[in-house]
């Protein structure tokens, strides 16, 4: 097929290899340079969000925020000036759902199809082709783009209608902030407690508190290797979509209240950049201790 990617970041970048590695044509732009691993598989540069519409069949967006998808979508030479009746829009960033619906319906008017696609797995499930896909939108076209999908992700799922992907995404960041928030008290106050962080690590990996969280970003805590993976301004960005959310639906969320604002007292101290596992510096200020201390 020809496939258009749009958004070439940490997690675009290996996404899109993967999409023109099995064979498919693929046409590319970004904000910043096309990566070399792009240019040598074969993927072709445009000059526009518009071009890649004109040219691909199917089209990727993964870009940051929702004011980016919408500056992608319907922004000067964006997407919905180069569709054409029948084409495919599949957005993969992580969005409110809210204008996800709103930009389905515009896509729609033009004659083509939306699918929101939001992912979980970070750097490491995007080069692994083994990110989970949670997917909002028309049963058929989900089945016509799901050959697509199964080359950079493992379990994909169609939930529902357009934003409902965005909505389990949101959920799924909750569970993960709260998770990260969890590992990051219990080794704080492990380690400050004189035992070794690595070996109650260790011990929780053998029992009920066992997790992924546990296993990668304990670890990261552990080894202080924080470069990103998924950052931190990215997961405030979404924990923030899950209060306006939650204000909206009138429900409580006091344990994303609390992960929001340990992330954004990394973010007052320049940490923004960093991985989300990194959310564990806010309690080590609090602390005046580091995990890594043992």
């Amino acid at each position: 097929m020809k496939i258009g990617f749009i958004g070439l970041g940490i997690m675009g970048t290996p996404m899109a290899l993967h999409l023109v590695n099995a064979g498919h044509t693929l046409y590319v732009h970004t904000r910043s340079q096309v990566p070399e691993a792009i240019q040598a598989a074969g993927g072709v540069r445009c000059d526009n969000a518009a071009a890649v519409a004109r040219e691909a069949e199917v089209v990727f967006t993964m870009v940051p925020d929702t004011p980016d998808v919408e500056a992608v979508l319907f922004g000067e030479n964006g997407v919905a000036q180069g569709l054409s009746k029948g084409k495919v829009v599949v957005d993969m960033s992580s969005i409110s759902p809210m204008a996800t619906k709103a930009f389905a319906k515009k896509i729609n008017a033009l004659g083509c199809d939306y699918i929101d696609a939001p992912v979980s797995g970070g750097e490491v499930g995007a080069k692994a082709a083994s990110l989970t896909i949670m997917c909002g939108g028309d049963e058929a076209v989900f089945e016509r783009v799901r050959p697509l999908l199964e080359l950079m992700g493992k379990n994909i799922t169609l939930v529902g209608g357009n934003g409902d992907g965005q909505t389990t995404k949101v959920a799924n960041q909750i569970i993960v902030a709260l998770n990260i928030a969890a590992v990051s008290e219990a080794l704080v106050f492990a380690s400050k407690a004189g035992a070794d962080p690595a070996k109650v690590r260790q011990a929780l990996m053998g029992g009920f508190a066992a997790s992924r969280i546990l296993e990668v970003h304990g670890e990261r805590m552990i080894k202080r290797t924080f470069n990103p993976g998924f950052r931190i301004k990215l997961h405030q960005k979404d924990l923030n979509l899950a209060l306006q959310g939650a204000k909206e639906l009138g429900v409580g969320l006091p344990q994303t209240a609390n992960a929001a604002q340990l992330m954004q007292a990394c973010a007052a101290n320049g940490m923004g950049e960093l991985d989300h596992s990194a959310l564990v510096k806010a309690l080590e200020l609090m602390a005046n201790h580091e995990v890594a201390q043992g």
